[in-house]
């Protein structure tokens, strides 16, 4: 662990030194785990901030946080790469004023500089973090895959024992509170559990659960957090046997999935695999399916970090994370790959005691019989 953040700081300030600006404040979630190796800011699941933040500068490295946190963070989160810097839970202005010290009242680069945005106003000048250093981030070290295979096995587990226990009475919240309880038995932030039953299957993409029972059919969705990485999986569940036409639309998604998989290549930019999709939706007889669902993209400490669309130029290469969603009504296929050496993939994600068929020489989910 220590070794990975040393390397982080030394890209940040390999940055510094591009740059020519003072330091660079990393808050959000996503980048305080980044650049921690894995330790979480987390209190509140549903911020995009934490409760502590990431200051490093050409000499120093800080984890700047309060006297509510700081000893827990010391205990059980932090590497011993940073110092910490403590200030009063009531006086942010401590914090600034100890940031414009160390860096000389110079800009800082952050990911999160919108004043507007904040509930603590910063007073340095800050400008965006430069896209070189938003690459880093997205391509997985050695190190970084081998906790993200540790979540998304975790969360493919979990997946596969809730949808083996489901009942066909279950309410649409007790599935996904089952979701989220098997998450956190794992040690995983359900950061989305998705559940969609018979009615509403067909209706909506993003279901978000109700008091409705399921019925015969199900969907369940886990975006899980751990370590700050996202795995990202959709399953289904079936009590008892699909008709022909509702089989013939999981097929259909799973051979349009197998086309963007077949690109997810080093060098393929992302508007190539977002055209790629919506001329598979065609050819397989949906023209409009494209425009209603984001198609998914690139993925890690974000559950997307770039969403493919029509425009989006971005390129793939070795170490980058993808989950692609491709749906139609009632069908969906979705799990979380990351590119290997010479374009191969892995599915993160994969659990063998999950019904599959092979589909162009990968194991791909089909709906659990219960």
């Amino acid at each position: 662990m220590n070794e990975e953040v040393s390397q982080k700081l030394e890209l940040i300030r390999q940055t510094l030194r591009k740059t020519k600006v003072q330091g660079v404040r990393l808050r959000g979630t996503d980048w305080f785990a980044w650049a921690t190796a894995g330790a979480s800011n987390t209190v509140l699941l549903t911020a995009e901030t934490g409760v502590a933040e990431v200051l490093v500068t050409t000499e120093d490295a800080w984890i700047l946080t309060d006297e509510i946190e700081a000893q827990r963070l010391q205990d059980e989160e932090l590497p011993a790469n940073f110092q910490v810097h403590i200030n009063p839970w009531a006086d942010a202005a401590v914090r600034e004023s100890f940031v414009r010290d160390v860096t000389g009242g110079g800009i800082t680069t952050s990911d999160v500089c919108d004043n507007a945005k904040r509930e603590r106003p910063i007073f340095n000048l800050e400008q965006p973090l430069p896209p070189s250093l938003q690459n880093h981030k997205r391509v997985m070290m050695s190190s970084e895959l081998e906790r993200y295979r540790q979540v998304g096995q975790k969360a493919s587990l979990a997946m596969t024992e809730v949808l083996k226990a489901a009942k066909p009475t279950w309410t649409e919240y007790q599935l996904a509170g089952a979701g989220a309880e098997a998450l956190w038995a794992k040690g995983l932030h359900p950061a989305l559990t998705l559940v969609a039953g018979e009615r509403r299957l067909p209706l909506y993409r993003h279901a978000t659960p109700t008091r409705e029972q399921i019925g015969r059919q199900a969907m369940l969705v886990f975006c899980a957090r751990g370590y700050g990485l996202y795995a990202n999986l959709t399953r289904f569940v079936c009590f008892g046997e699909l008709s022909g036409e509702q089989a013939e639309l999981h097929r259909h998604v799973r051979e349009i999935e197998a086309v963007v998989l077949n690109l997810c290549q080093p060098g393929t930019t992302l508007d190539t695999a977002y055209h790629a999709l919506a001329q598979a939706y065609e050819q397989h007889g949906f023209p409009h399916a494209i425009r209603e669902h984001h198609q998914g993209g690139t993925t890690g400490y974000l559950a997307r970090e770039i969403v493919a669309n029509p425009t989006t130029t971005d390129t793939l290469a070795e170490g980058i994370a993808v989950a692609w969603n491709p749906s139609l009504p009632g069908a969906k296929v979705e799990d979380t790959f990351v590119i290997l050496q010479d374009g191969k993939l892995e599915n993160l994600t994969f659990d063998a005691n999950f019904p599959n068929v092979e589909v162009e020489g990968r194991l791909r989910p089909v709906p659990l019989y219960n």
